[in-house]
């Protein structure tokens, strides 16, 4: 938006402080004599949220577009908004603009098309703006309006919107970053709802004094620009304008090799509460003296449905990997069907020589035979690993195992017990017809990964895509333990680590560790690892005691990535299942050890309203939530199905891609979406609703509290309250201390779990 077709009007708060203080009149005061004067609004516009009609019959203002840039200078950040408005009426809207904003919040422009009496922007502080809510409400009767009460608001002067007509509005405000440590906090409102699908164009640029080791969003999907180590240029992805909900963005300053901070949840029922731990590496190792060293053995399936394009793909995959290597790294390259080959007895070191060996061997290989999982593992795993090497190993295989031991579970042994050298597996499974729990559990328990090339994609492309990511090991081996405040080791203070083992991280890697924690004590995060070839202790102390409700995004980070890994638990035991079925024996999930596994995970997915193919029918209108044994039965039924008996095709390749997206979450999804058994994305569930710190199902006309449940309540509600009545407006005053009263802003009937209260607002006369 050029500036030419706008009208500048610049807001000057140092005249109206200058005034304020000349006169000793309150902002409240100003504010009121401002409003009084100005002409009768027909629409109140949110930006966040929509247009509000204060008038009967008025059609109602549509938000086309919010663009967002943002440029941060060390603390400080400056919010520009574009706002393009479309009046679809055949009258001209009056709109005033009610933008909700962060605290501390002051506007530097505002600027519009046209002209007005009154072209200004001021800030109205929360209590000011609360009066102002209270007006609107009684008017417009409009839940959604709740989802901000309490915030401090930009209020600008009354515009015209013409009929039929667009405008584009652009506001700037400026504020202080919240620091914590050396971590930097920018926080941007915005509406949660699912049924707001305004899009959002969010740009970020950051400028530095010291230099930034990572960046990080929980709540939506970004990139990253690193022109240098104290610049960078963050934007949302394009499936990421369309995601609802606030917008926190936060970046590390470097420090002495790992950077870390914490993020804490409070939640009594743990014990304490969720805890996430943010970690960054420098943003340059390329001067390192010590970079981590790679032995990287290639393990080719040659077997006969290998041939022909998909083998061309293979050799020029492995060769790219090889040329890649530095000199003086070191290599392998095994290849298999029927029986095990290999370029050499062990890995070698890559030099010209032994490079031009090996593009000869490549081109050497012809496919034929079965397929011999087991001995090539074998094979793999045997030799003593490179001294002062990272061993990494890339396994390929296009098919189920065909010759020699071909039990999963003796395979998946082989891995998990055979490998005294350590090596990480990165398997890539090519085509549909392969073991994809078993290639999964592989990469897993060797912290690795698992990667699907599917029949439409490239090998090659698809290997050099992982291979790139493995440049550069930075910190190798990693270990956590935590001392408490008298600096003794502790098992008690954290729990439920996920991941248990910490993956390496590679150069741009960053590291999101999730877990519960106990009391609020002071604890000593203390990361130990081979950190650039030595071995380093990196210390880092956190008051949990600091824990805020505002961070509601790392329980469900936490419980995303947990249902994850009780799903897979469910999964590999299908192994023995499959290998010896047994004519009438009963599902594996009724078995009292995986019955248990089933409902945590119907309770966690109920409790943070996270959906995954197995428990998508609790979005369905028709399930009763109240039958707490019939919603353990479906989910049940779903996880035999598909999680024990589909071990291959693309219904197995679709269960790999949400397990491998959810185990290592580390954004926010609202939405909900996975992929299902066509490998569609399935997304938007809007029956389901995650809203401040809690979750809520809708049934009918009425949300259900996720709370009511998990914890199985089907009495009915103790208290109900009128939308719009004083208990009403006390509840929101309630709600609006404990940073929750967005809840109140769904459409319809609202059951809620307040303050040990089952309650019910009605919202039918909105």
């Amino acid at each position: 938006m050029s500036s030419p077709t706008l009208s500048f009007r610049p807001t000057a708060l140092v005249w109206l402080a200058l005034l304020l203080s000349v006169t000793g009149t309150s902002t409240a005061q100003v504010m009121k004599d401002h409003i009084a004067h100005m002409p009768r609004a027909s629409h109140v516009i949110i930006p966040q949220c929509h247009g509000f009609p204060l008038h009967p019959n008025r059609a109602q203002i549509e938000i086309a577009q919010v663009e967002a840039k943002v440029v941060i200078r060390e603390q400080t950040a400056r919010t520009t908004l574009d706002i393009h408005l479309n009046n679809p009426g055949s009258q001209q809207a009056e709109a005033v603009l009610l933008l909700p904003v962060p605290d501390g919040s002051v506007v530097s422009s505002f600027l519009f098309e046209g002209s007005a009496s009154e072209p200004t922007a001021k800030v109205m502080p929360a209590g000011d703006a609360r009066q102002m809510y209270n007006e609107i409400i009684r008017t417009v009767r409009d839940p959604a309006l709740l989802e901000f009460a309490g915030y401090n608001l930009i209020r600008s002067s009354v515009f015209p919107v013409p009929a039929n007509g667009t405008q584009r509005v652009r506001v700037s405000y400026d504020h202080l970053l919240s620091v914590v440590g050396e971590r930097v906090d920018y926080y941007l409102p915005r509406s949660e709802s699912l049924e707001r699908r305004v899009p959002w164009k969010i740009s970020v640029e950051i400028e530095s004094k010291q230099p930034i080791s990572t960046i990080y969003s929980p709540t939506h999907e970004i990139v990253t620009i690193r022109p240098d180590a104290k610049h960078a240029t963050v934007q949302l992805t394009d499936a990421a304008t369309l995601e609802a909900g606030n917008f926190l963005l936060s970046y590390l300053h470097e420090g002495d090799g790992v950077s870390a901070s914490l993020f804490a949840y409070p939640d009594p029922k743990v014990g304490g509460g969720y805890f996430l731990l943010m970690a960054g590496l420098p943003a340059s190792i390329e001067d390192a003296p010590n970079q981590i060293r790679r032995e990287v053995t290639v393990v080719i399936d040659r077997s006969g449905s290998m041939a022909g394009e998909k083998m061309d793909q293979v050799r020029a995959a492995a060769l790219q990997v090889i040329e890649g290597l530095a000199d003086g790294e070191a290599f392998n390259i095994i290849d298999y069907a029927t029986t095990v080959s290999s370029f050499a007895p062990q890995p070698v070191v890559k030099n010209d020589d032994t490079t031009k060996q090996a593009r000869a061997y490549l081109a050497a290989i012809r496919p034929q035979g079965g397929t011999n999982i087991h001995d090539a593992l074998t094979e793999a795993l045997r030799p003593e690993a490179t001294d002062g090497m990272l061993p990494i190993v890339l396994f390929l295989t296009d098919g189920l195992p065909t010759v020699g031991q071909t039990s999963e579970v003796a395979i998946r042994d082989l891995v998990e017990k055979g490998n005294s050298r350590n090596r990480r597996i990165f398997t890539f499974g090519v085509g549909n017809d392969v073991n994809v729990p078993l290639l999964d559990r592989v990469a897993e328990s060797s912290r690795g990964k698992s990667e699907y090339i599917l029949p439409n994609e490239d090998i090659e492309v698809k290997v050099a895509q992982v291979y790139k990511r493995l440049y550069g090991p930075v910190l190798a081996d990693v270990k956590l333990n935590v001392t408490d405040t008298g600096g003794n080791v502790t098992t008690k203070l954290v729990r439920e680590l996920i991941p248990d083992r910490i993956p390496d991280l590679f150069d741009g890697d960053q590291l999101i560790l999730l877990g519960q924690y106990q009391d609020e004590e002071a604890a000593t995060f203390h990361l130990t690892g081979n950190f650039l070839g030595k071995q380093r202790i990196f210390d880092f102390t956190f008051n949990l005691a600091e824990a805020t409700t505002k961070n509601a995004f790392v329980p469900r980070l936490w419980a995303s990535r947990r249902i994850a890994y009780l799903v897979d638990q469910i999964r590999q035991a299908g192994a023995a299942v499959v290998a010896q079925p047994t004519a009438g024996a009963a599902p594996i999930v009724h078995d009292p050890r995986y019955a248990e596994l089933v409902n945590e995970i119907v309770r966690l997915s109920t409790e943070f309203g996270i959906l995954t193919e197995y428990t998508a029918f609790l979005a369905t209108e028709g399930t009763n939530l109240n039958n707490w044994n019939e919603l353990i039965a479906s989910c049940g039924y779903q996880l035999n199905t598909k999680a024990v008996h589909i071990r291959s095709g693309i219904g197995a390749v679709n269960q790999a891609k949400n397990f491998n997206f959810q185990k290592g979450q580390t954004v926010l999804n609202r939405g909900n979406a996975y992929w299902n058994d066509q490998l569609q994305r399935e997304a938007n569930f809007n029956s389901v609703q995650q809203i401040s710190d809690r979750a809520f199902f809708h049934r009918g006309n009425r949300w259900i509290d996720s709370r009511l449940v998990s914890n199985n309540i089907t009495f009915a509600p103790m208290t109900v309250i009128k939308f719009g009545s004083d208990d009403h407006m006390h509840l929101l005053e309630e709600l609006i201390r404990e940073r929750r009263q967005g809840v109140l802003s769904l459409q319809g009937d609202i059951e809620l779990m307040h303050q040990g209260r089952h309650v019910l607002i009605t919202n039918d006369d909105c």
